[in-house]
């Protein structure tokens, strides 16, 4: 490629380090959809021969049906996913091939493929967490009654039902797809027609080249579009908060599947065992997602590092900005499943989440509040009397919710004449009224709710 301006030719170790080919050929379908798109405007516009175009298009064709059969080859000579097509097109149809590069470089043919990737890639997450939003609001309705420890401080904290805890969750996966949708949004621009940086002298239409990729514009200033790859960091940090929440959940399980909680069975689908220890039931998967998020960040800081200090415009250094996006998306992809499928087949152990539920005076609050409402007290004052009933509920060696009357009425006589609250965690949970809360009636509604947001 380089026969014009160089006399000598790389040395093995430029050959290797130079070469893009054994991670970017995962890019040839972008590529060859670009190239068809790109030759039949040019042939369009005059530039090119309709038979030249044709005959382009055609073998473009033949490479797509060879590489969906037998893969893409790997020569480090040929250095990249761009070069390996139009060398394998000049196979096929001799020098006419050569009139695919009219007009382009494999700047704004990169970064094209780059952004037709990226936007595939946010459509394949969306619907995977639109399927663990979906099972999650399978389970929350299941258990919209089974009530649990709520914790803070992973200290036992108020009482919650199962179903608002894993509404949750759902919360997090909505938020996570907008972010997509908005990454989606700003690749929604055509870089190519933009050339090595400067723009073209042929007279291209770049707004049709741009409604045949799917894109909403051509890209605006050709500098910026060669060397942008804010796409990719959008795609990345995205990725790397969506990673952040499914660790979030994949935590909780591997707690609540521990022998002291005993909150749950995982399903032998996603648990191990030991190789030593016959008895062992090992939540592996919900380990591996949990590390997974830890890469995922990574490839962010990757890409983040690769870009922080590039002038204007095109740098080899973006050559490395596709290894993080696909090793990223990929993990992120597994780490979907694995949580949905966890989600959809773990055994919840409801009567293990009631009893632990009723400890550590998880409804003194609920004490706070009735004696607010009931006393006209003020919640300090408030705060401070229920404090010296958990006081006094330790030194007789029960939980708050088991003290007598006589005994709570003694610690203050305003209790004389008062009609004591019901402090079981039944009664606690279903006091929870207000909107977004964990009473059983508003989980049944955010499941309802959540289901028609998502038809």
């Amino acid at each position: 490629m380089w026969g014009g301006r160089f006399s000598g030719g790389p040395s093995a170790i430029m050959r290797e380090i130079n070469a893009s080919i054994p991670f970017d050929k995962r890019l040839w379908r972008q590529d060859i959809r670009a190239s068809k798109v790109h030759v039949a405007m040019l042939a369009a516009q005059g530039i090119v021969s309709e038979a030249d175009a044709e005959a382009i298009s055609g073998g473009l064709d033949t490479i797509a049906a060879e590489y969906e059969a037998d893969g893409v080859p790997e020569n480090l000579d040929l250095e990249d996913i761009h070069m390996t097509a139009e060398a394998r097109l000049t196979e096929l149809i001799g020098p006419v091939a050569g009139r695919l590069h009219t007009a382009r470089s494999r700047n704004d043919q990169v970064a094209t493929d780059c952004r037709l990737w990226v936007r595939e890639a946010c459509a394949e997450v969306d619907a995977g967490l639109a399927a663990f939003q979906r099972t999650l609001l399978a389970r929350a309705e299941e258990h919209a009654d089974t009530v649990m420890p709520g914790f803070t401080h992973l200290q036992a904290a108020q009482p919650v039902t199962l179903g608002h805890h894993l509404m949750a969750y759902y919360e997090m996966a909505r938020r996570d797809r907008s972010r997509f949708a908005d990454a989606m949004a700003r690749a929604d621009e055509c870089p190519l027609g933009s050339a090595a940086l400067a723009g073209t002298s042929f007279d291209l239409d770049r707004e049709r080249t741009a409604s045949e990729l799917g894109f909403a514009r051509p890209t605006a200033n050709s500098l910026d579009a060669v060397s942008d790859r804010d796409f990719a960091l959008d795609y990345l940090m995205a990725a790397t908060t969506a990673s952040l929440h499914l660790s979030r959940l994949a935590e909780e399980f591997v707690i609540w599947a521990s022998q002291p909680f005993g909150f749950v069975k995982l399903s032998d689908a996603y648990s191990t065992g030991s190789s030593i220890m016959p008895q062992k039931r090992n939540p592996d998967a919900a380990e591996l997602v949990r590390s997974h998020a830890g890469r995922i960040a990574g490839c962010m800081q990757a890409l983040v590092m690769v870009m922080k200090g590039l002038p204007l415009a095109y740098a080899k250094d973006m050559q490395d900005d596709k290894p993080p996006v696909f090793e990223a998306h990929d993990l992120l992809a597994l780490s979907i499943a694995a949580m949905t499928g966890m989600v959809e087949t773990s055994d919840f152990q409801t009567g293990r989440l009631r009893d632990l539920a009723a400890g550590g005076h998880s409804t003194a609050t609920d004490f706070a509040d009735w004696l607010v409402r009931s006393l006209d007290m003020p919640f300090r004052d408030a705060h401070h009397l229920t404090g010296a009933a958990v006081k006094l509920a330790e030194q007789q060696g029960c939980d708050i919710s088991e003290l007598d009357a006589a005994a709570l009425r003694g610690l203050d006589p305003r209790l004389a004449d008062a009609d004591l609250p019901d402090l079981s965690v039944e009664g606690s949970v279903a006091s929870r009224m207000s909107y977004g809360g964990t009473a059983p009636t508003r989980v049944r509604e955010a499941v309802k709710r959540a289901r028609e947001d998502m038809t």
